[in-house]
């Protein structure tokens, strides 16, 4: 009996070989070799993955060509690209000789490069076909309508070809036998009917439409015929702007619906509970309102629900979705909802990703989250959530690998010597209550990567082991706490490392050659800085951001700058730094922010710096620089901020500056320049627009570590120290929106040019204590954005203009000690300004100044009218009274009759008087 099996056993292997050796060896079809071998010539294939094509070898051995075991005909082609990566790629264009495989039934040539070409009609014509790959080929063009004529087609992938676009698409309709169908990226918006042809496809299956432009969900026949065949509807991404359609709702066999990324509108409907077989909901990035409706507990199945970045509001989640024992992930981020975080969801058992940050939530932290042994990440940051979190909160969480709960108002209680159960690779507290000790369950951390604890109240020294242990981290934020400690000994080797604001003392710290940000300002820090810069590495640093501003460093800057290449930022202001600005700053060619300001730096702005093609900001602002102000900077057009007050430049303003068509910020303020205004100020179209959050040019400043998946924002952001309204304020976060022009303590002279008037944008223009002449333009008050205005201390003369009053905006104004005169335009801003800022204007009258106008005192606007009127009224009375006078005297000069007529009439008037008078008094008598 054991010897049968074994006979068997060996007969049946025997077979199995004999049959891989008849593959390999069968008869290939010769027309379709020599059709394969021309398909080859047309296709450019730089690593030789078809190098097996070759005469001397049947095709049917050849790589990615499949043969019937039977026939020896070829009925699959399998020349999909894969690495992805573009190295292995064939290129070129199809070529018609695939016509000749008769029997083709598969055909992958996804992920390659047909730069651009059409899809061939042709390919209509193998009729064979059942399965067409083309997705992401950099095919371009048209979509042939040929293709409607693959009737036996089951799976058709055209997307990740966004050249490509459809202009009717009748004909998908005819494709009867397909189950599965991508046109991702395709333009597809030039039929409005394509829901009512897709809908025909009574075998669909699975239906990706994502990036492709759609605009409408509605049926035009009324409803929608989609069969209970349709497992998958993936609609990402596109230009829906209506509520979700009732159809929707009828597709009971659905096991996937990603309707994220469109801008949907209206609530989530009840209805939603008839798609009792969805695993996975996607309705993401949308202006979806309401509340999120009870009925989603009755979606059993359902393993993903991301409804994140809409504008839900009222209770987190009912207490229902406690039911989703299947639920593995569920991102509520980025709503409006509010309330405490229910309880019920400790029962989610498989939950293994919750995300509800960004949020109105409040109370504290439910217990019971810490009995979900599967979570891998939680986070609750950005909310008011509160109350105090122990080692009970962690207790069963021995996956979680990432934590945030920043921008709350927890607080850390857990005792000195804890071991916490999980090992985290992110943490993000920032804002929580984590001190004042340095939390020493940190070193029980071994894969950290990203580590945020700014504002966190920590105080006192780093601890022995921080240096060690957070040498492996990735990214570490410390920053504005009280952590003090001496770095003149410290190596840091993580990629980011911000520490700014603390208590840090000694020289600085020596850096490895993977860093790329390194920010520790307004610390205490000493030394020379040469002894930084000139630091030897064993390779070339890959550091783009540096700011050691506002510490104590010294010394001169020399030729070590020359190692830094990579840096794009660098920030050395308020130091006590000396010495020239050396020529070697021109070698860090990506440099697109210079921070030099509040030194004692002298000379010249070197000429080398031109060569930093895309610098973008230059604050020498506060130093002992002199020369004139380089042409040069009016063609770095990436320009957008200019701040060099408080130095001593001299000679015109270039008029090259007026080519920053991006330039926002321009502060020459407090130095020795003379000359005119430029009357091209207007030609800068960043300030003569109105200031956009969304038209963001100082974007490319920015330098953002984006951890989306707990929406922290790490990374690095520049600021400036502007005056601005009289006093000096930092700017941060709204710096991209200010639009200044402060030309202030110099010796210009001439008058202001009406061109300024046409920066329609600006905020804040100050002009004061110059040598300017003439008149306030008139049109000042176009410059509707303006809130500060500072003229003072000129020679400026005539009256305030009337436009001034449009100034809505307006919060501070200074025309003291200049010539004006006339009355001060009446308004509800300008009345209530200070009277100090209209002295010294000897001629000026009106609120709020105490001396009032006299008649004689340049009445303005309607007064004017008004004046006019009473002049023209006492030249028609004295007209009238002449011509009265002398019309009924004359009369009685010439007519003698006259005369004596009219005092016979008076002698009777006298008489009748007489005699009604003494009548009355004998009466009363």
């Amino acid at each position: 009996m054991i010897m049968r099996n074994s006979e068997l056993i060996m007969v049946v292997l025997l077979l199995a070989v004999l049959s891989l050796c008849r593959t390999n060896s069968l008869a290939c079809n010769e027309r379709e070799k020599h059709a394969l071998l021309r398909f080859k010539q047309s296709l450019t294939d730089p690593t030789n993955r078809l190098s097996s094509w070759s005469l001397t070898e049947g095709c049917c051995g050849w790589a990615g060509v499949r043969c019937d075991n039977v026939s020896g005909r070829v009925f699959e082609l399998h020349l999909s690209n894969p690495e992805d990566s573009g190295t292995s790629t064939l290129v070129g264009k199809l070529s018609p000789a695939l016509l000749e495989l008769e029997h083709l039934k598969f055909l992958n040539l996804s992920l390659n490069d047909f730069r651009g070409t059409p899809i061939p009609s042709f390919l209509g014509s193998m009729s064979s076909l059942t399965y067409l790959n083309l997705w992401g080929a950099s095919f371009g063009g048209l979509v042939p309508h040929q293709l409607g004529n693959l009737s036996s087609l089951r799976q058709l992938y055209l997307g990740g070809n966004p050249g490509l676009y459809v202009d009717n698409f009748s004909w998908i309709s005819l494709l009867s036998s397909l189950e599965s169908l991508d046109l991702g990226w395709i333009d597809l918006h030039r039929d409005i009917h394509w829901l009512d042809y897709v809908s025909l496809l009574s075998s669909l299956s699975e239906l990706y439409l994502p990036h492709c432009q759609l605009n409408n969900m509605i049926s035009s026949q009324g409803y929608v015929n989609f069969t209970h065949s349709l497992t998958v509807l993936s609609l990402p991404s596109n230009y829906f702007s209506n509520n979700m359609p009732n159809w929707l709702f009828n597709l009971s066999s659905l096991l996937v619906l990603d309707l994220s990324d469109n801008s949907l509108v209206g609530q989530i409907p009840i209805t939603i509970s008839n798609l009792h077989n969805l695993n996975y909901l996607n309705l993401s990035v949308n202006m979806l309102i309401g509340r999120i409706p009870e009925s989603l507990g009755q979606l059993k199945h359902l393993e993903i629900l991301s409804i994140f970045s809409n504008f839900l509001c009222g209770p987190i989640i009912p207490y229902q979705l406690g039911n989703l024992s299947f639920l593995s992930y569920l991102d509520l981020h980025r709503n409006k909802l509010n309330g405490p975080i229910p309880s019920q969801l400790g029962n989610l058992s498989s939950l293994s990703y919750l995300y509800l940050h960004s949020n109105e939530l409040n109370g504290t932290l439910p217990r019971n989250l810490g009995l979900l042994s599967n979570l891998v990440a939680l986070g609750i940051g950005n909310n008011s959530i509160e109350g105090t979190i122990s080692e009970v909160n962690f207790a069963k969480l021995s996956k979680l690998k990432s934590l945030g709960i920043h921008l709350t108002s927890v607080v850390f209680n857990v005792s000195h010597n804890w071991i916490p159960p999980f090992q985290l690779q992110h943490i993000f507290l920032r804002g929580c209550k984590l001190g004042p000790e340095f939390p020493a369950w940190l070193q029980t951390q071994r894969f950290l990567q990203t580590l945020s604890l700014q504002s966190v109240g920590i105080v006192g020294t780093v601890p022995k082991w921080f240096w060690m242990w957070a040498s492996n981290i990735q990214t570490i934020y410390l920053g504005y706490n009280q952590i003090s400690g001496n770095l003149s000994q410290v190596l840091i080797n993580s990629t980011n490392f911000d520490a700014d604001s603390n208590r840090f003392v000694g020289q600085l710290p020596h850096l490895s050659p993977n860093v790329v940000l390194f920010s520790i300002a307004n610390n205490s820090l000493s030394g020379r800085i040469s002894s930084f810069l000139c630091q030897k590495m064993n390779e070339r640093s890959k550091l783009r951001i540096l700011d050691l501003s506002n510490n104590a460093l010294s010394g001169e800057l020399d030729h070590c700058l020359m190692r830094w290449q990579s840096l794009t930022h660098l920030n050395l202001g308020s130091n006590n730094l000396s010495g020239e600005i050396p020529e070697s700053i021109g070698s860090l060619f990506s440099l697109k922010a210079l921070h030099l300001h509040n030194n004692s730096f002298s000379g010249g702005i070197p000429l080398s710096l031109n060569n930093c093609t895309v610098l973008g900001l230059i604050d020498f602002a506060e130093n002992k620089l002199t020369g004139n102000i380089p042409s040069w900077m009016g063609e770095r057009t990436h320009l957008m901020v200019i701040r060099l007050r408080s130095n001593e430049f001299f000679g015109d303003i270039p008029q090259q500056i007026c080519r920053l068509s991006s330039l926002i910020i321009l502060d020459l303020a407090n130095n020795r320049l003379s000359g005119s205004i430029p009357r091209c100020l207007n030609n800068i179209s960043a300030m003569a627009t109105i200031p956009s959050a969304i038209d963001d040019k100082f974007s490319t400043l920015k330098f953002i570590i984006y951890m989306g998946y707990q929406e922290a924002y790490l990374g690095y952001r520049e600021d400036l120290i502007l005056v601005v309204k009289g006093r000096k304020s930092t700017y941060s976060s709204i710096l991209p929106l200010v639009r200044i022009v402060d030309l202030s303590c110099n010796n210009l002279s001439g008058g202001i040019p009406i061109e300024i008037s046409s920066l329609f944008g600006l905020q804040s223009l100050n002009l004061s204590r110059n040598h300017l002449m003439g008149r306030i333009p008139e049109n000042i008050g176009g410059m509707k954005y303006l809130e500060s205005l500072d003229l003072s201390n000129n020679h400026l003369s005539g009256e305030i203009p009337q436009s001034i009053t449009n100034l809505t905006f307006l919060s501070y104004l200074d025309l003291s000690y200049n010539n004006l005169s006339g009355r001060i335009p009446s308004s509800t801003q300008l009345q209530s300004f200070n009277p100090l800022d209209f002295v010294g204007n000897p001629e000026l009258c009106g609120a709020p100044l105490l001396k009032n106008c006299t008649e004689n005192e340049g009445p303005q606007g309607d007064e004017n009218v008004e004046g006019s009127e009473r002049s023209w009224f006492f030249i028609g009375a004295a007209t009238g009274f002449i011509v009265g006078f002398w019309g009924v005297c004359g009369a009685f000069l010439c007519k003698r009759a006259w005369r004596h007529a009219y005092f016979k009439f008076l002698n009777n008037i006298k008489d009748r008087v007489y005699v009604v008078t003494a009548l009355k008094w004998s009466w009363v008598c």
